[in-house]
């Protein structure tokens, strides 16, 4: 806020820095215990996969499980499965406990700090509002970027995968290859489904599996297609080929249609920039003027109302230069 004195600016960063230093402490310590807990399930699991009394599919399950506290919550809330599906699908090492925890350490965080730096209730929620959606739009982006990934590099697998089929190899073991000839993320998915398999789940589930874990069309359009021709037969290698040609094809179109694009984005950017570029300089050369939306009552519901229409607009315009192919 301009003009704050440092009396109240530098209880408020303290507060901050506090809450976020307990939460990254407790964080910690969530995640060695369920560490722990993690090796002594599996340990148990290899045992009895051993004495011949467990399945498989349970030993693969049983280290990316729900924390057995969180399981009667789950089991009523569908969202937190969702965020467990969400952090598998983002490729993160982060359990759903540190994740919930870090969620609502930066709420607090966030929301006390604001709350004695300007002493409105109103801005504290906000600030933790915000701050308790932080770790799911990163990992949310995290998940965009990796799914990207997966489909940029999908047709080098695919073609992998057809040339396997060609050269005799039955299907388990050109799963193995693209998971050992690939980069990831394609190879971590083609390996999880391969070991699923290995340890004793059907191959038709496996990769049903790995269709709701990296949900993408071209993904879905693949696991139908090797279903399928186990079912009825036919040629799956020119199968493969031509949907890696279309895939190819597709990637093609978008490129040509960033470019088409491109200025909108650009417009995007600079009308989500300038509001914030030209108060600044406003403030810069006349102080007073400025101030006045801080601390007047109508100036501060004018502010929000401004940054409410300037995220709207801004996701506006990039719904409409979001084209689906």
């Amino acid at each position: 806020m301009p003009g704050l004195p440092a009396t109240t600016a530098i209880p408020a960063l303290l507060v901050f820095l506090a809450v976020a230093l307990g939460t990254i402490s407790l964080a910690l310590l969530v995640d060695i215990l369920q560490e722990r807990n993690r090796r002594a399930e599996a340990l148990q699991q290899l045992r009895d996969f051993t004495d011949g009394g467990g399945e498989g599919p349970g030993l693969m399950r049983g280290l990316d499980a729900m924390p057995r506290w969180l399981i009667p919550v789950a089991s009523r809330v569908p969202a937190f499965e969702d965020a467990q599906l969400m952090l598998e699908q983002a490729g993160s090492t982060m359990t759903l406990s540190r994740f919930f925890v870090i969620s609502l350490g930066l709420a607090a965080s966030f929301g006390l700090g604001l709350l004695v730096l300007t002493l409105s209730i109103t801005v504290g929620i906000i600030a933790a509002a915000f701050g308790a959606l932080l770790p799911y739009m990163v990992m949310r982006r995290k998940r965009t970027r990796r799914f990207d990934k997966f489909e940029e590099q999908l047709p080098e697998a695919i073609d992998m995968l057809g040339r396997a089929i060609r050269a005799g190899h039955p299907l388990s073991s050109g799963l193995k290859m693209v998971a050992e000839e690939s980069a990831d993320p394609v190879a971590t998915e083609f390996r999880r489904s391969h070991e699923e398999h290995r340890f004793g789940l059907a191959f038709e589930d496996a990769l049903l599996a790995m269709a709701d874990r990296v949900q993408i069309v071209d993904v879905r359009i693949l696991v139908t297609a090797i279903l399928i021709q186990r079912e009825v037969g036919g040629n799956l290698a020119e199968v493969l080929d031509n949907l890696a040609s279309v895939i190819r094809a597709r990637f093609t179109i978008r490129r040509q249609l960033r470019v088409y694009t491109a200025q909108g984005r650009f417009s995007g950017y600079v009308l989500a920039v300038l509001p914030i570029a030209v108060g600044g300089a406003i403030y810069t050369i006349n102080p007073p003027y400025i101030r006045l939306l801080f601390t007047d009552p109508m100036g501060k519901l004018l502010v929000i109302v401004a940054v409410i229409f300037q995220i709207v607009g801004f996701l506006w315009i990039r719904k409409i230069i979001n084209i689906e192919i």
